[in-house]
């Protein structure tokens, strides 16, 4: 297959890589021969239809259609000579694929074609035609249908195009402009029956770059050639590719060319293009001899998209960096050497390198290029594939080069298809497997062969970590030694920097599964020759990556040798990192990789039972489970406890089914067994496991709940218990003590048996046991004792139990009998009646009361014509019972006249409520008795009889009763008329009122703002306490809303009411709290103004001098206005002085002792006015003094300084200040106590004016400043310092004069002014008679020695 020359805007434009397809090395290149086309029969005659370059825009608009013809095919343009031509040959650059004949796939035309219909005329190609393109592994179609034979005559012309991928149309076009589009038929059309259509196969040699390859291959359906160069149709589109694939694995079954390689009939694809780039986005200088890319006629611009310079004479790459947007860069069969291919690293477009045909001896040098997706390093010198990771490249053909190492093979991701033929690595046993190992999943053919099922099921047996090995140049072998051989290389590479004195046996991890623990096993020895102080410390850090062994990102918070997979985890690798630290040296990191995280089966197992707790009698132990859910959900596991004895079997301890179990006396000197089985939340079931713990210990002996046990009577038998602990007791021991009355101490009285007879000794005293626990092993445990009761006497017995009284119905009889044993106490008496006038048992009697304390019983009705017993049980004052005694009447009960033996009143005490009088009638069969209802205003009085209700047993509570006692009269009639004496009960309490209610609400008053609306209402329940009132404004579209502050029974509406109309609600209330529904009132309204009115006014703010006063006004009276308020000063004499009219005043110095009276004038804002009101204030006090400010100007020696001052608060008086001098100028905190604050400060004055001596010069001054008012109230000291230090006066002298000292001798004299003197100068002057004053020279001392010079003149002396 050739490579014409590419026409203008025939370049390629990159598509996404087809990964179902292999790629092939280079660009399609090759050289043709065109020749006129031959006659063939006037049906088969093609039409012209358009230029070639129209033709080439048709034929990408129709990409849907050529891809429905199920083929993936290849559109390859082939340029044929005549017959008597040679093809001119050129070298391969395809990396050492082996080679096509030239061929035209011919393809049906889909009612485009200009012949559709029509059988295409074919040439036959002579010879076969060198080729420079992505090689067509398997290049016959195996679906072939149309066998076409070429024919035709061959030109001598030669044009290069780029490579057409596979499934695209063929357009060629004649020398003349012409096109003829011709494609494959489809397996329905027969062959021509001319000689000129039979098929024929054409067999060609297959040539590499060395012209040495020779093997045979047959093209089948050859189209007619044609002159120009092909144009190249759009990339396939998912769903024309879906479509073909289904078409070509229709065919696949239909006779194929008979190659050998007809049994693959993938085609290597390189990425998608289309025919659409300009010559301002591609460079085609192939073939010109090019030595350097900054060449001045290349014309390289950042802006070239396809770049073609193989065929020349590059051995460099600078000034390829310029190519930002490269796409597809060929670089093939130049000198390039390598390294140097460090400015590709600026090419990140860049998606097709091709660089085979070179001297390239390493890669190591390539950078990491983004978005490169096919690489042709075929044909170099290649040792190695040693290069930076290339994160999305697909293909990488790399044959007939000199590999022979695996070692720094780079990280691959998406690596798909890996060529490594005629290199030495291919010696190498299984280097298939390796491949798969270093690539990984993604890889899907080798050596342009789909991958061997056997390889692939070989890589699965090696470690995970054998990539790793494998990069670092571990000697690939059989899977069964990979474990061992890759430690040992490992080994070798770790042992350097292995901690001193030890040696590394096992690094490995567990197969993990998810959810379950997987565990590292990273274990150093110590060498047996060495001795080492400290041990070892191995610190862990867990990863996880992918299977490609690279990008490993650390699993926070996993620090430990288990890690639990998660199941996100699941298909992912872990590594974890393994840190040994001896002493504080922390060496180098060591490693282990694991298998793929797997999914778990779903069934728990428990990985570590632990029982917590300390195994001693009585204590709580815990049993405590890890589990590994392994995909399932986290359920609740069956726990259980079995008792293991010595030399037995374990027996299961009934009840015992929780995490928790209380140690018990059978588990002393046993084993006990936690047996744990996991359940997830599906059902699933682990495997139970089993920990056992040592031997459970008995406790310490002792006894609790000691207690003694029987009556402490005399005569009785008690005995002393307890409840023993610790292990197995022994022969306790056990003592009897009784109280001595006198001194209260306790005797011993016996010992060594639980039990004692109380004696009459022991009666009113009380006895003490001691219970000593000691168990089987004779160990004494701590001593616990009881005191019992005071022993009673023996039980009270009954004697000469008689019943006294009038056996009538309703009489009182009482049951009498003399008690032995004791006092007698609360005897019980229990009363029955009976028909037999003898007793025969209990059974016989029928109960008439409960055992009761009292003696006395009332015979009821039910008891006439019967006899009476009286159970009579007597009891002592401590609660002691004796033998019970019956005792029975000598007769019946007789009947007795009509009355009363109860009278009741219940119900409800309230207003309203219902009482209801209750009696028992005694006395025969009742008649008509009598009944009335009173009213007492106390409890004794005769009361008011209630006419309403007399005759009824039911009396309604009315109003008139609330507060007073209420009673019912009964007067019992016997049946026969006989009246009994009647029978008067008083109510148990006072009548209460009813629920509070009202029973009518309204309004009272004008609907005028500021007039008062007063409720008027009809209140029931009892006294009204202070009901609830809540006024409410309606505005005339009906909405409501209640008025804030308004809850009394009264409201004087607002000018915000004026316009709505006012209800009220009230919620009664009683006086005791009670409250009642809430009714709401009718409305009133609306709302008019009233005249403006001042309702309230006050002052606000405080009467003090300095304070701002203002005032309260409460205006009525519609919509305030302008509302006048006036301020004035009172004075003494009565005359008031106006000060404003503002809203309100500052009171000053002026208005101190004096009154300030406000006027306030309510103005409505439709200027009418209302009545002024005023309001007075008391005198206004004077505010406490205060210095605001102080001031010391610049202080000069002897000039009087005066402070500048600013008093507050009332009339000053006579203030208090402080002069001070101090050498350093102090800070504000020193300045509070000024005078305590260094020993060089000294005070100097206490007048408010200072004048500065001589001492203050270079001194600062402090003055502090008590304010003091009129009335010697004084407040706060205000100190100031002067901002300089005390300036000295000009130096001045005066009172200058001569002294004798001696005879001779005279000294000058003057006094010095101007701060302290410094080296003043002195001068004597010489007089003489006739007034010249000469200077003596010299003479510079205050003393002068008088010379012979003096005589007769006059001595003067300066001073200066």
């Amino acid at each position: 297959m050739e490579d014409p020359e590419a026409q203008p805007g025939e370049d390629p434009v990159i598509k996404p890589l087809n990964l179902d397809h292999h790629f092939a090395e280079s660009p399609a290149e090759s050289v043709t021969k065109v020749a006129k086309p031959g006659k063939s029969s006037e049906a088969a005659k093609p039409k012209v239809s358009a230029p070639a370059n129209s033709t080439r825009k048709r034929s990408d608009t129709r990409n849907g259609s050529e891809l429905s013809s199920g083929f993936a095919r290849s559109t390859v343009s082939s340029s044929l000579r005549s017959s008597n031509s040679v093809a001119v040959t050129r070298r391969n650059s395809t990396g050492g694929l082996s080679e096509k004949s030239p061929a035209s796939t011919a393809r049906q035309q889909n009612n485009t074609s200009s012949i559709a219909g029509k059988k295409p005329s074919t040439l036959l190609a002579t010879e076969s035609v060198r080729r420079s393109l992505p090689e067509l592994r398997g290049s016959s179609l195996s679906s072939s249908a149309t066998k076409l034979t070429p024919r035709a005559n061959l030109s001598e012309t030669r044009k290069l195009v780029p490579v057409s991928p596979v499934g695209r149309s063929l357009s060629t076009s004649t020398a003349s402009g012409t096109s003829i589009q011709k494609t494959l038929r489809k397996s329905t059309v027969k062959p021509s029956s001319s000689a000129s259509s039979s098929l024929k196969k054409i067999s060609s040699s297959s040539l590499d770059s060395t012209a040495s390859s020779a093997s045979k291959k047959t093209i089948s359906k050859v189209s007619s050639p044609i002159t120009r160069s092909p144009t190249v149709s759009s990339g396939l589109r998912s769903g024309s590719l879906s479509s073909s694939l289904d078409r070509s694995s229709n065919l696949s079954g239909q006779k194929k060319a008979a190659t050998p390689e007809s049994r693959d009939s993938h085609f290597i694809v390189l990425p998608q293009v289309e025919i659409k780039a300009g010559d301002d986005v591609r460079l085609d200088l192939r073939g010109h001899r090019v030595r350097n890319l900054n060449a001045g006629g290349l014309n390289l611009s950042p802006n070239l998209e396809f770049v073609y310079l193989r065929d020349n004479l590059l051995s460099t790459l600078e000034g390829v960096e310029i190519l930002t947007r490269v796409k597809v860069l060929d670089l093939s069969f130049n000198d390039f050497k390598g390294p140097g291919f460090e400015p590709l690293a600026n090419c990140k477009a860049l998606q097709q390198l091709y660089l085979a045909g070179n001297q390239i001896t390493s890669l190591i040098s390539l950078p990491q290029l983004p978005n490169l997706e096919f690489l042709s390093v075929a044909q170099n010198k290649l040792k190695s594939l040693a290069m930076a990771s290339q994160p999305r490249l697909q293909v990488l053909a790399a044959s007939k080069n000199r590999i022979s190492t695996l070692k720094g093979f780079p990280y691959l991701p998406v690596l798909e298809h890996l060529r490594v033929e005629e290199n030495p690595i291919l010696k190498m046993p299984h280097l298939e497997a390796a491949s798969i190992l270093l690539v990984g999943p993604t890889l899907k053919k080798f050596n342009d062969r789909d991958l061997s099922r056997d390889e692939l099921a070989l890589a699965k047996r090696y470690p995970t970590h054998t990539a790793l090995c494998i990069r670092d140049g571990w000697e690939f072998s059989r899977p069964e030694h990979a474990a061992d051989s890759t430690f040992r290389f490992l080994f070798e590479q770790w042992k350097d920097h292995f901690p001193p004195g030890y040696l590394l046996k096992e690094a490995s991890i567990d197969k993990p599964f998810e959810e379950d623990a997987c565990r590292c096993h990273i274990v150093f020895v110590q060498e047996s020759t060495l001795s080492i102080d400290s041990d070892i410390i191995l610190k862990y850090k867990w990863f996880l990556g992918e299977r490609t062994l690279s990008n490993f990102t650390a699993i926070p918070d996993v620090n430990g040798e288990v890690y639990w997979p998660k199941h996100e985890d699941i298909n992912k690798i872990l590594k974890v990192e393994c840190i040994p630290v001896l002493g504080e040296t922390e060496y180098p990191s060591i490693f282990a990789i694991s298998s793929p995280v797997a999914r778990g089966n779903g069934v728990p197992k428990v990985v570590n039972l632990e029982v917590h707790g300390e195994l001693v009698e009585g204590n709580v132990i815990k049993g405590h489970a890890k589990v590994a859910w392994c995909g399932g959900t986290p359920g609740k596991g069956v726990a259980s406890w079995l008792r293991k004895r010595w030399n037995s079997s374990p027996v299961v301890i009934a009840g015992a089914e929780d995490e928790e179990y209380q140690l018990t006396l059978d588990d002393i000197d046993s084993s006990l067994v936690f047996m744990y089985t996991p359940v997830t939340e599906e059902g699933a079931k682990g495997e139970p496991q089993y920990k056992y713990t040592d031997f459970v210990k008995a406790a310490a002996p002792s006894v609790n709940n000691v207690r003694i046990v029987g009556d402490a009577v005399e005569g009785n038998v008690i005995r002393g218990v307890g409840n023993y602990f610790g292990g197995r007791e022994g022969p306790s021991k056990f003592e009897w003590l009784r109280e001595n009355k006198e001194t209260g101490d306790f005797l011993i009285v016996t010992s060594g048996t639980p039990e004692y007879s109380l004696t009459k000794e022991d009666v009113g005293r009380r006895l003490a046991f001691v219970y000593i626990p000691i168990n089987f092993e004779g160990q004494e445990g701590e001593s616990v004792s009881i005191v019992s009761g005071t022993v009673r006497q023996a039980p009270p017995k009954v004697t000469n139990v008689k019943i006294i009284g009038d056996l009538r119905e309703n009489s009182k009889i009482t049951v009498t009998g003399a008690v032995m044993g004791g006092t007698e106490g609360s005897s019980r008496v229990q009363w029955f009646k009976t028909n037999s006038s003898t007793l025969n048992g209990e059974n016989e009697l029928e109960a008439m009361s409960t055992s009761k304390v009292a003696k006395a019983f009332r015979i009821p009705l039910g008891a006439v014509g019967c006899y009476i017993v009286a159970k009579y049980t007597p009891m002592t004052p401590n609660g002691e019972s004796g033998e019970s005694v019956y005792v029975i009447t000598e007769r019946v009960v007789e009947t007795l006249p009509p009355s009363l033996n109860f009278l009741s009143i219940t119900g409800d005490y309230s207003e309203g409520g219902i009482l209801t009088a209750s009696y028992g009638y005694i006395g025969g069969q009742e008649g008509k008795s009598i009944y009335n209802w009173y009213l007492h205003e106390v409890e004794n009085d005769m009361g008011t009889l209630i006419h309403e209700v007399s005759g009824l047993l039911q009396y309604r509570v009315t109003k008139d009763a609330i507060g007073k006692f209420i009673s019912f009269e009964c007067i019992p009639v016997r049946d026969d008329g006989i009246v009994g004496e009647p029978r008067t009960c008083l109510g148990q309490e006072r009548i209460r009122p009813g629920s509070p209610r009202l029973l009518a609400l309204q309004i009272v008053g004008d609907a005028v703002e500021g007039t008062i609306l007063s409720v008027e209402k009809n209140y029931w329940g009892g006294e009204e306490g202070d009901s609830v009132f809540r006024w409410f404004q309606t505005s005339s579209d009906g909405s409501q809303c209640e008025i804030r502050g308004a809850s009394g029974s009264s409201y004087m509406p607002t000018v915000d009411d004026i316009g709505f109309f006012i209800s009220v609600s009230c919620e009664p209330v009683r006086n005791d709290w009670a409250r009642g529904p809430i009714v709401l009132s009718e409305q009133i309204g609306p709302i008019v103004a009233g005249p403006p009115t001042c309702q309230s006014l006050e002052f606000l703010g405080s009467i003090m001098e300095g304070q701002r006063l203002s005032f309260i006004a409460s205006y009525i009276g519609g919509e305030r206005g302008d509302c006048l308020h006036e301020w004035f000063r009172l004075k003494a004499n009565g005359i008031k002085e106006k000060l404003s009219s503002d809203e309100f005043i500052d009171l000053t110095l002026d208005d101190v002792g004096r009154s300030i009276e406000l006027v306030y004038t309510p103005i409505r804002k439709d200027g009418i006015k209302g009545n002024s009101r005023s309001i007075i204030s008391d005198e206004i006090s004077p505010a406490d003094p205060v210095g605001l400010a102080l001031v010391i100007p610049d202080c000069h020696q002897n000039q009087e300084i005066v402070p500048q001052k600013t008093y507050f608060g009332g009339q000053e008086g006579v203030g208090k200040y402080t002069w001070h001098r101090t050498k350093t100028k102090p800070n504000g905190l020193v300045l509070t106590d000024i005078s305590s604050s260094s020993e060089d400060v000294v005070m100097c004055g206490q007048t408010f004016t200072y004048t500065p001596s001589l001492e203050d010069v270079g001194a600062y001054l402090v003055l502090q400043w008590l304010p003091t008012r009129v009335d010697g109230q004084s407040g706060k000291p205000l100190v100031a310092i002067s901002s300089s230090a005390v300036i000295p006066a000009p130096p001045a002298v005066s009172s200058v004069h001569v002294k004798q000292l001696t005879s001779g001798i005279y000294s000058g004299e003057g006094e010095y002014s101007g701060g302290y003197e410094g080296s003043s100068l002195f001068s004597w002057y010489r007089e003489t008679s006739d007034g010249t004053i000469i200077l003596i020279n010299g003479a510079n001392y205050k003393t002068y020695e008088v010379t012979d010079a003096d005589y007769n003149s006059r001595l003067l002396f300066g001073f200066r």
